[in-house]
């Protein structure tokens, strides 16, 4: 089955936290419930990881690691799926949710403490599928 959805998820090399997260999707994806999404991982010290990182208009290079959903538009590609919540608060995702583009990215503030969790993950996916 060709995946529907794509994770697109920006890192660096060295990153504790880019490494948690990438494992964090790995172990959600490789459950059934999640055969309609793929990942794929931009590393942000490479041209193609810095020209992806940029097209995705939203992230912010201070808060890396960072995801953002896209949608498979048939044979053009992938297209980034908007935020139909924006402006809504949300306490399980918090200041990590991305506001114009479903995703999120790192919160290093007291508040955030810089931790993606799978429920945060999962939500995030769930929220692809009903748009």
């Amino acid at each position: 089955m060709a995946a529907k959805y794509q994770i697109a998820v920006f890192g660096k090399s060295g990153c504790p936290k880019c490494e948690v997260l990438n494992k964090r999707i790995d172990k959600i994806l490789q459950k059934d419930d999640w055969a309609d999404f793929e990942k794929k991982y931009y590393s942000v010290e490479t041209v193609d990881g810095l020209v992806a990182f940029s097209e995705s208009e939203c992230l912010n290079p201070q808060r890396i690691p960072a995801l953002v959903l896209m949608k498979s538009s048939g044979t053009d590609g992938w297209r980034l799926m908007e935020n139909r919540r924006m402006g809504e608060q949300d306490e399980l995702c918090g200041n990590s949710r991305l506001y114009q583009y479903l995703g999120l990215q790192t919160d290093y503030t007291d508040s955030g403490g810089g931790i993606i969790s799978p429920k945060m993950i999962e939500s995030i996916l769930s929220e692809a599928r009903q748009g």
